[in-house]
């Protein structure tokens, strides 16, 4: 299994921020070496976590029932993903990241062996277990047995950015990567875009239908939904798309193998005042939804709860929209102009 390279600085707490010395450390360093088994590894190399290794060590841990479909798990067994995940993010010494379900740790390792701190919840308590056995000792990594959807992560989070400033570093903000469960893959989306004041940049491994139909929210056609709104809401920088794909991969990469390829996709969140200004943001995604539960219709009957017709009809024609206009006709910049036109009338 992927063993971990690291030096440890004395007198560190569990949430604290203890010193890191750098991946190629000066001569005669204090070095531990640790394998997801706990054995010491001899060898010195990072070796790849494998289909063989995981089952191994599962099973040492006592974790003999198959990986639960209830919560996807479904464990990444390429260390090289991993690598590359953690590089598009730019995972670097002094970063904290928050990672989701890290299932078996093999991301977890990658990611302290950066030098980042990382804050790990895991729901499914054998796995909690696990990783908190394989980086016993490990300062920067702290795991929270937590159900994510009811996690009160960002309290922790805003901890350790403190925690850091204290100590006179520059940084502003904290990163999330993770391989996350694909069957809770948009509820994850919706938490975590709205955060774009502790978070900066968010690095995902989705299911590869799942990611095309962010990055590529096509007018006109089925696959444009309120989701690309919301990401398009939340997320962006100049010149380039709101969510961007990376790569794939390919399902032969997971343990066990599921029925549909993956791939990577990054976000770069928006501050508060970069928000698009609407009335309210409640108020104006209650409109993108509405407009979305009747989508064949056209929007002066699918908004008949908000205003009558005509002055919907009014106010298409003032954001220079025709009257006979359906939801999925309309971009995130089309549906502003109409919510405040609306509200403002």
């Amino acid at each position: 299994m992927a063993s971990l390279l690291l030096s440890f600085a004395p007198n560190a707490t569990a949430m604290g921020l203890p010193a890191y010395a750098p991946r190629r450390p000066a001569a005669d360093p204090v070095v531990v070496r640790c394998s997801l088994s706990g054995a010491v590894d001899g060898g010195g190399a990072r070796s790849a976590d494998d289909y063989q290794a995981t089952l191994r060590t599962l099973n040492s841990k006592g974790v003999r029932r198959a990986p639960r479909k209830s919560l996807g798990q479904n464990y990444m067994l390429n260390s090289s993903v991993n690598e590359q995940l953690s590089s598009i993010a730019e995972i670097k010494e002094g970063d904290i990241v928050l990672e989701i379900g890290p299932g078996t740790g093999s991301l977890t390792n990658v990611l302290v062996d950066a030098g980042a701190t990382v804050l790990a919840v895991e729901k499914d308590p054998r796995m909690a277990a696990l990783v908190r056995d394989r980086f016993q000792g490990v300062d920067r990594l702290t795991v929270l047995e937590e159900d994510f959807m009811k996690c009160h992560f960002h309290s922790y989070m805003s901890h350790l950015l403190e925690s850091k400033k204290s100590m006179g570093t520059d940084l502003q903000y904290a990163k999330v990567v993770s391989n996350i469960p694909f069957n809770i893959s948009t509820d994850i989306i919706k938490r975590l875009l709205p955060l774009g004041d502790i978070f900066s940049d968010v690095v995902l491994l989705l299911q590869d239908e799942t990611a095309l139909r962010l990055v590529d929210p096509s007018l006109r056609t089925s696959e444009y939904r309120p989701i690309n709104i919301f990401v398009n809401f939340y997320s962006g920088k100049m010149f380039a798309e709101y969510a961007e794909y990376q790569f794939k991969v390919e399902r032969k990469n997971f343990f066990p193998q599921p029925n549909v390829d993956a791939a990577v996709v990054t976000f770069k969140l928006k501050r508060t005042a970069d928000y698009p200004e609407v009335g309210t943001i409640k108020g104006f995604f209650s409109m993108v939804n509405s407009a979305f539960n009747a989508k064949r219709k056209m929007l002066r009957k699918s908004l008949q709860h908000f205003c009558t017709s005509l002055e919907i009809e009014e106010a298409l024609k003032n954001a220079g929209l025709p009257v006979t206009s359906r939801p999925e006709e309309l971009s995130l910049d089309d549906f502003v102009r109409l919510h405040n036109l609306l509200t403002l009338r």
